[in-house]
């Protein structure tokens, strides 16, 4: 009996490292065969044949002008997309949360349909709605379409952290006399920053990667999910890899620096930095009431 729950265990142990090493293969092997053939040899179509070792498709890279304005409009798309999605998402979020008005479920519930709905059906109905109101497409009706479906993405994550929110926070800010704008921006914010912080990299991400909606809404503007699109029909070219390499090492980078001490140490120095200047405000606010008590 004991020679077989052993004999068991080894081949559950095998099996889970045989399922982990597949599972883990399917999500990484794609990401490999890109960064593999951005240093490929190869010139000629589909690109696929190994010929060799190669950095010449990384200098070719930086002379194709097309491909790296594409970049530069997606990157101006989506910070652009984040500031204004986080910053009207809290706004509502807070709003949602605070106050009581008719209406209030059906917003609610309506906010959930840019989220469930075909990208392609809201490619399709802004386009509509642009060609009806005679809006230029471009980088503006992008902008529009991008903040359009990451909106609700913000406002979801808000919510979810003023869920455990405890508003007697605010009211004991006003009682030692801050106002409501001192109360939001050194109270409030900052408990909301988690919830913030999440719904702006997820609009971030959603922008930075988006193709069925910008395809209906882009007009002459070229971004470069769609830049790779249109590579697709001709094998997607070495130099394109060789940018998504260079993404993808940009990205693996800010990964380490979230995960590492280095950020959350920069933080806690901030931090304690702050709060030594408020210490030093309250000290200097109560000293006049001290010595009108002793005169």
């Amino acid at each position: 009996m004991a020679m077989r729950r052993q004999l068991r265990e080894r081949l559950s142990r095998r099996g889970g490292i045989v399922y982990c090493a597949i599972i883990y293969g399917i999500l990484f092997l794609p990401i490999a065969v890109i960064v593999a053939n951005s240093f490929n040899a190869t010139d000629t179509k589909p690109y696929m044949t190994w010929k060799g070792f190669t950095f010449a498709w990384y200098s070719k890279l930086f002379s194709d002008r097309a491909l790296l304005a594409s970049f530069g409009n997606t990157m101006v798309l989506a910070i652009a997309t984040t500031v204004i999605a986080t910053v009207m998402g809290t706004i509502v979020a807070v709003g949602m949360y605070r106050y009581r008005f008719r209406g209030k479920g059906v917003i609610d519930a309506l906010l959930y349909i840019p989220v469930v709905i075909p990208e392609i059906v809201m490619g399709i109905s802004l386009l509509v709605l642009f060609t009806s109101i005679q809006l230029p497409q471009g980088m503006l009706s992008l902008v529009i379409a991008h903040v359009t479906f990451c909106l609700p993405f913000v406002i979801f994550n808000v919510r979810a952290r003023l869920d455990g929110y405890d508003q007697s926070l605010e009211e004991a800010s006003m009682d030692l006399g801050a106002n409501k704008l001192e109360t939001f921006f050194r109270v409030t914010l900052p408990m909301l920053a988690p919830g913030i912080a999440g719904g702006a990299l997820l609009s971030f991400t959603l922008s930075i990667d988006d193709v069925v909606v910008s395809f209906f809404v882009n007009g002459q503007t070229m971004t470069y999910p769609l830049k790779v699109w249109q590579s697709i029909k001709s094998g997607v070219a070495p130099d394109v890899n060789a940018l998504s390499t260079l993404i993808l090492a940009g990205t693996v980078l800010l990964v380490v620096l979230t995960q590492s001490k280095l950020v959350p140490g920069i933080v806690a120095k901030l931090r304690n930095r702050r709060a030594h200047v408020l210490r030093a405000r309250v000290s200097a606010d109560e000293s006049p009431v001290h010595q009108k008590e002793e005169l």
